[in-house]
């Protein structure tokens, strides 16, 4: 079995502006985010990306938008990201299992790669990232940076380095 990092995006792999990316432009990448990846993938861990981007479903962007982020991202980055999973849809328009609090797309990443859960990191920075993680027996860590305490992770951090240094025990 192999063990993966689930990455929420927005406020975890670019920087958290307030409100939706309508733009590539406003798809800021903070430097330690492409090494960082880097270092886990040397270290053997499969990178999955989970995230919601109800702004399709409400109107302010297209899938477009989110394809052209995430490519920047893959280049960014030497194209270390195994798998990319966004949850277009909004609740008061359509119930989607995989949108965040739900574990669809984690669950998707773990049958695609045969992930061991037990080896496992969830990186978001808002509670609802970490709570399909906590349901399927997969580690939660919070990235502090504009966002309140969940009693949910396990470990909290201030960057997107020290996530990386505490899974790969350095």
């Amino acid at each position: 079995m192999n063990k993966c990092v689930f990455l929420d995006r927005d406020g975890v792999l670019n920087v958290e502006i307030g409100r939706h990316i309508m733009k590539v432009d406003e798809f800021v990448i903070p430097e330690d985010v492409p090494v960082g990846l880097k270092r886990l993938k040397a270290a053997g861990y499969k990178l999955v990306v989970v995230t919601n981007q109800s702004g399709i479903a409400r109107g302010y962007y297209d899938d477009q938008v989110v394809l052209d982020c995430h490519e920047l991202l893959q280049k960014q980055c030497d194209h270390a990201l195994d798998q990319l999973y966004y949850a277009p849809l909004i609740d008061h328009v359509s119930k989607s299992l995989m949108r965040k609090p739900d574990s669809l797309m984690l669950e998707k990443g773990m049958a695609k790669f045969n992930v061991d859960p037990s080896q496992s990191w969830m990186i978001g920075d808002k509670e609802r990232d970490l709570i399909p993680a906590k349901k399927l027996g997969i580690h939660t860590m919070q990235i502090m940076a504009m966002v309140p305490e969940t009693d949910i992770a396990e470990e909290r951090v201030q960057t997107f380095t020290e996530a990386v240094d505490l899974i790969l025990g350095e």
